[in-house]
């Protein structure tokens, strides 16, 4: 390809006083993005060509002038689907005007793309985080095929900051990119970092300014070279307040584009017009982006208070809560409770409607129904999100609980004369066996119950006997299956298989974070001819089992879904790709190589074990990342630009000061215990086996932590990377140290839950698990903060919470089950080891999940080079090895490897 000057605008050839600013900005749209936009990730994993090139052709039409590609999924083969997604979008004329972002943490797919590409590409992103070669070696690639690529404002020290950093940074970039790798400098697009103003924290005031002199500089000094931004980073400070942040936008833009600024993510239907904001707010806006004056943020968070309380909106003024539904009959009352979720009256108004109504069930299924009709058509058009659903079924319950004695009495008497009590239909939800986590599960159940069906949980680690004994004594209508970790993929096969050697006949459903539509498709369905039916989440659960209970809808509902995954199956077999496997011993070979002699290999301050007892929570909470949280819940979007979002942000701000409230109290009544034990040993690399040793003189081995070694074939240079590579060979004569934990927050997480449930309030029952997920996280994030002073490098850290969460420090803490060492048996290693389960309470299931299940463990690794990978494939001889070293049978390590297992490398129960 040859470079064109042309292919992205210049400010410095425009009037900045006659363009609008819109016109003259770059957009990048982000939802083709399988990471960033789950409706595409849904859509690709399904195999739904068309519903993604709807989403492609909604953002060029909705003014993106970019569009950004991402396909990276564990069970989608990056390299096929890049190509097939590329191609398509090539025939479509309206999709393939704009410029495309090709965006994968896997360079292979990256290169796939580029190959097919129509006109000049864009990679997203390089930086200098991983050092100078690293980043030569990325650049060389991508100008092999002529593409442009955004260079982040990072290096081996982190983000940049100051003016002068990010000219620094950018301007070492530059020189690299042009001097050393030739590459065209107008196809480089600097990204400097837009950071947040008006925090309240004087170091962050200049922030604006010192992006707008940097672009002002690096369009000075290095020629050609672009500058882009996320624009929404800048008014995080002012979420909620949608006028303040369009102004702050608008504002921000007017300057960064006179500054020479060329493109960024903006959403395009909200940028404002500079002349069009008012003179008072855009006086207040410019003194906090221009730093003109030391009350600069307390005046504009004045005026947007003034703002949302005269425009109607939510601000700090106390507004009082509007009771004219309490004038409503009590019907309407009780339906309009449950929409909104308000159970501050509903035991006296369902005693109220008790004594009108004829029959308790009429209550039932007259306006308690009526409301949750409503809420379940919201809900499934997406209208309202499942923290409302879940406060709407609390209110459900306790108007259930409340009716609950009067229609057992009914009941009594209905039977006695012959009649029968039915409902909806029997749905039995299990979490497998070997698998602790439940959150998605209870959530199902309680959406499920709230529309009149009977749920029988039978909680977690649920044996297959036990569920198919039980399944068939209860006469269940539908049997649902939930897991977490990847063992639980094998044994919802293994249940799939049994259901059919039983002949049973009653449809099977697939749930959980583990599981995707295309692994049911291709591992489970074959193995259940009566009906398996992935359920993605809550919000398609009732519409999924209301057409398996209905017998007009239930055949070709299923014949649809089969037809599907059937679809699926071939697709998934034509996007594979026979990636070439290299021997172990070659693959060995190219390991990651390191000067030992002058890799600096702290010692830690203990030996052994180190027992950490009752944590103060308070010491955890500010290590909390609130992003999976949302996700737990089923909102999605990043942490804090979620509580902006214009479709969930109002939801998620509720459910972020609710969790605040939940979280306050588990702290002050101590309602959860923390604990932690750490270890270090010395150690030696021997092989792709970590080797341990009692002592520092090596005389005596205290065990080998077994390790796994990537084999899929890469290019010239790349590693293989084991992660045994991280430590000094025994052949090296140095003397090396690693080390493991296993933290919790779980213990008082279930039976606080169950005090909730006991009063019918699964509401706060979730919140509490979520919470209990969140603080087991930020322990060990907690944790391994200290691991690093307790080996003296991380005494000097100054990192910011947001820093620690994209692990900007030194150091890995990789966990047994996860992509670099994926084979869950090594967690039996590291907890006797450390003597896990008489320091913290946390115990192993025989599928090596951890219970309680707020808990978490892995290794440390202090490489000033180590990093996280994925294992990816690998091959019959490794698997022969690794079952030889861990003492197993070559189907055991088969079984346990099955997800990295190369499937002509397979036996058959391990392939099926």
């Amino acid at each position: 390809m040859v470079s064109n000057r042309s292919s992205f605008r210049d400010p410095e050839k425009e009037d900045p006083a006659v363009t609008n600013q819109a016109s003259r900005f770059q957009i990048v749209g982000e939802r083709t993005n399988i990471t960033g936009s789950p409706k595409f990730a849904k859509a690709l994993k399904a195999g739904d060509w068309d519903a993604c090139l709807s989403i492609a052709r909604q953002q060029v039409e909705s003014g993106a002038n970019i569009l950004d590609i991402n396909v990276d999924e564990a069970l989608i083969d990056g390299e096929a689907t890049m190509v097939k997604f590329l191609n398509l979008i090539a025939a479509e004329p309206e999709i393939s005007r704009v410029p495309l972002m090709l965006d994968s943490s896997k360079w292979s797919v990256l290169e796939a793309g580029l190959k097919c590409v129509q006109g000049k590409g864009i990679v997203n992103s390089i930086s200098l985080k991983d050092g100078e070669a690293e980043f030569l070696r990325r650049a060389r690639l991508i100008r092999r095929y002529g593409a442009a690529a955004v260079v982040m404002a990072f290096d081996e020290q982190g983000q940049a900051a100051t003016r002068d950093d990010k000219v620094r940074i950018c301007t070492r970039a530059y020189r690299l990119l042009v001097d050393q790798a030739g590459f065209p400098p107008e196809d480089i697009i600097f990204d400097p970092n837009i950071l947040t103003v008006a925090t309240g924290i004087e170091e962050h005031n200049n922030y604006a300014v010192d992006f707008f002199e940097a672009t002002r500089i690096i369009k000075a000094t290095l020629p050609y070279a672009k500058v882009s931004g996320g624009v929404s980073n800048v008014s995080f400070s002012f979420r909620g307040n949608n006028p303040v942040r369009e102004a702050i936008h608008a504002a921000f833009l007017f300057h960064g584009v006179a500054a020479g600024m060329d493109m960024g993510i903006v959403n395009a239907g909200m940028l404002g017009v500079y002349e069009e904001i008012p003179k008072d707010l855009l006086a207040c806006v410019e003194d906090v982006l221009l730093n003109r004056r030391p009350d600069a943020t307390d005046r504009l968070i004045a005026l947007a208070d003034e703002m949302k309380a005269r425009d109607g909106g939510g601000s700090k003024l106390e507004v009082k809560e509007d009771l004219a539904w309490r004038k409503a009959p009590v019907a309407e009352r009780l339906s309009h409770a449950l929409v909104k979720g308000i159970d501050a009256f509903i035991d006296a108004d369902t005693e109220e409607a008790r004594l009108l109504y004829k029959r308790p069930l009429d209550i039932i299924e007259g306006p308690l129904m009526d409301g949750m009709r409503v809420v379940g058509d919201l809900f499934g058009a997406g209208k309202m999100f499942l923290p409302q659903v879940v406060k709407s079924a609390r209110v459900m319950k306790r108007a259930v609980a409340w009716l609950t004695p009067y229609m057992e009495e009914e009941k009594r008497r209905q039977v006695e004369a012959g009649g029968t009590a039915r409902t909806q239909g029997k749905v039995l939800l299990a979490t497998v066996k070997g698998d602790v986590h439940d959150i998605g599960k209870n959530i199902v159940g309680v959406v499920l119950a709230c529309n009149n069906y009977e749920v029988i949980d039978l909680g977690v680690m649920v044996s297959c006997e036990k569920i198919l004994t039980t399944a068939k004594e209860q006469g269940v209508d539908v049997i649902g299956l939930s897991g977490l970790i990847t063992p639980s993929l094998d044994e919802m096969v293994n249940v799939a298989k049994e259901m059919m050697r039983l002949r049973f006949d009653v449809p099977l459903l697939i749930g959980g974070a583990t599981t995707s539509q295309p692994h049911t498709s291709v591992k489970i369905a074959p193995e259940y001819e009566p009906g398996v039916v992935h359920v993605l989440d809550a919000s398609r659960v009732v519409n999924v089992v209301s057409a398996l209970m209905s017998p007009e809808q239930k055949p070709n509902f299923l014949a649809e879904v089969t037809e599907k995954q059937r679809r699926a199956r071939d697709d998934f077999a034509a996007r594979k790709v026979q990636r070439k496997l290299l021997p172990l011993e070659e693959a060995r070979a190219r390991r990651a190589m390191y000067d030992w002699a002058r890799v600096d290999i702290p010692r830690p301050a203990f030996l052994g074990a180190k027992v950490f007892d009752d944590v103060p929570l308070s010491e955890v909470v500010p290590f909390i990342d609130w992003g999976p949280f949302f996700n737990a819940w089923e909102l999605y979007g990043a942490f804090p630009r979620i509580l902006e979002d214009a479709t969930v942000g109002a939801e998620a701000r509720r459910l972020y000061e609710d969790a605040r409230v939940m979280l306050k109290r588990i702290v002050d009544e101590k309602r959860f215990t923390a604990r932690a034990v750490l270890g270090f040993w010395p150690c030696n690399g021997v092989g792709d086996d970590v080797e341990l040793y009692t002592d520092e003189s090596r005389t005596k081995v205290l065990g080998h932590l077994r390790m796994l070694r990537q084999q899929a074939e890469k290019h010239e240079g790349q590693p293989h990377l084991c992660l045994a590579d991280f430590v000094a060979p025994k052949e090296s004569g140095r003397l090396d140290y690693c080390g493991g934990f296993v933290v919790t927050a779980g213990l008082g997480v279930e039976e606080f839950a169950e005090s909730f449930r006991a009063k019918h309030d699964d509401y706060s029952a979730i919140m509490v698990q979520a919470l209990g997920d969140r603080l087991a996280e930020a322990m060990a994030e907690l944790m391994h903060k200290r691991a690093r002073e307790f080996c003296g490098f991380g005494k000097e850290e100054d990192l910011t919470n947001e820093q620690l969460i994209r692990e900007q420090y030194r150091g890995i803490r990789p966990a047994p089950g996860y992509p670099a060492c994926p084979e869950h048996t090594e967690k039996g290693t590291l907890f006797a080891l450390l003597n896990a389960t008489g320091a913290t309470g946390v115990s192993l299931t025989e599928s090596f999940a951890m219970t309680p299940a707020s808990s978490v463990s892995g290794f440390y690794f202090n490489h000033p080079e180590a990093k996280y990978f994925g294992l990816g494939k690998i091959g019959r001889d490794q698997v022969q090895d690794y079952a030889r070293r861990k003492g197993m049978t070559f189907d055991e390590a088969a079984r346990w490897l099955g997800p990295n297992l190369d499937e002509d490398s397979a036996p058959a129960s391990a392939a099926a």
